[in-house]
């Protein structure tokens, strides 16, 4: 290796460890941003809108699951920190249609105490829900202890729903620099991001989407290349702890439910003869297909459940981990203040392990999920092989 090769990979390696500690930093911040919410006096009004919901007294103490849930699901504002028990947040837009639509933005709710007014009607924040009450706000429980209230049209700009607006925003900025880029420079070598994106769109081209679907697959390797490149950014873009970026997006079930439908849809609308041949007739004996049929029409819908939940569980699963550990601190140290400090180390190891580990699975997952996507398409548009070619 060239010496000045050895001073860059040195930058290189430093510039690598510089990002790992800040975004180990960040992710500690963001962590104790939520244990202060989660154990903050029940008594005193939070600025964040899952306190309501969540809140526990100085007895009860710390409460991990309360952390974690409050971290991974949806909001109707986005939680910045802690001051001195209040919680700085963004409100974000609420749209309601009931009777004609209805916008205002979330701070109206105060976080669940407040009961907003509009257009003659009133509404009320409730576990993350908004529900139609009367001017008083009160909410009526039925037996079950469940809200029994009328749930409007609920069209709102939450935390995930801004998340996937700024991150599609950010692929199309991406996207749309590097393809001037080649207008420009044309067949010169590459640079900046363009140098870092050309060897990862031709890996994914020559190595998992053309092997996979098959000499068709110019056809679908825009659409694959998206989904792609959206489940990876965004993937990403969890893992940065801080506004406009930390929302758990993929993590969301809804998000990889609409990508699943997606592969859905184009894999049987693409599917040929033969596809269609092999689910309703079967190459078996007809005494068979009774059995046969069933089950390959449950497996045309598994498929995309399975991409589903896989890339659901597993991005989910991580910022579980991730603050389970960090929880240790806390938890250790409500029983015996040594024994806090004691846990931190180990603590802030593993969730350091882990958030690296995560921007492996970011990739992964995206990988994962776009070859899965590719070989059940390219089953779906494979040639039939004759008999007569393997006489």
């Amino acid at each position: 290796m060239m010496p000045e090769n050895k001073g860059l990979y040195k930058i290189q390696r430093i510039q690598f460890l510089f990002l790992l500690i800040i975004f180990t930093l960040f992710s500690i911040q963001n962590a104790q941003a939520n244990v202060q919410e989660s154990g903050s006096d029940s008594t005193s009004v939070s600025k964040n809108e899952h306190s309501e919901e969540h809140a526990t007294t100085h007895e009860e103490g710390f409460n991990p699951g309360t952390m974690i849930l409050d971290h991974v699901k949806d909001a109707h504002d986005w939680h910045i920190m802690d001051i001195n028990g209040h919680a700085i947040s963004v409100p974000l837009p609420v749209i309601i249609y009931d009777n004609g639509l209805n916008i205002f933005s979330s701070s109206k709710f105060e976080h669940g105490h407040a009961t907003v007014e509009s257009n003659g009607n009133f509404y009320k924040l409730h576990n993350g829900k908004v529900y139609k009450t009367e001017a008083n706000g009160e909410l009526q429980m039925n037996e079950k202890g469940e809200v029994s209230n009328v749930k409007p049209l609920d069209f709102s700009i939450t935390k995930n729903v801004f998340a996937l607006l700024f991150g599609s925003i950010l692929i199309l900025i991406i996207f749309l620099s590097v393809a001037n880029a080649y207008k420009k420079r044309g067949s010169s070598a590459p640079k900046g991001l363009q140098s870092f994106l050309e060897p990862l769109i031709l890996f994914m081209r020559d190595e998992v989407i053309k092997p996979s679907v098959g000499k068709h697959y110019a056809k679908f390797l825009p659409l694959l290349l998206t989904i792609f490149f959206f489940i990876f950014i965004n993937n990403l873009m969890g893992l940065i702890p801080i506004f406009p970026f930390g929302a758990n997006l993929t993590g969301n079930i809804a998000v990889t439910m609409v990508l699943a439908v997606i592969v859905f849809f184009v894999v049987n609308f693409s599917g040929n003869k033969h596809y269609w041949k092999h689910i309703f007739m079967p190459d078996v004996p007809v005494g068979l297909w009774i059995l046969l049929i069933p089950i390959e029409i449950l497996g045309v819908v598994l498929k995309p459940f399975v991409l589903m939940l896989r890339l659901f569980a597993n991005i989910t699963a991580g910022h579980i981990i991730i603050l389970g550990f960090f929880s240790l601190i806390f938890i250790f140290g409500a029983k015996n203040i040594y024994a806090g400090y004691g846990s931190a180390a180990f603590s802030v190891a593993f969730t350091l392990f882990m958030s690296v580990l995560e921007l492996l699975v970011a990739f992964l997952q995206a990988y994962v999920f776009t070859l899965l996507a590719s070989l059940y398409i390219g089953s779906a548009t494979e040639e039939h092989h004759h008999a007569e070619e393997h006489h």
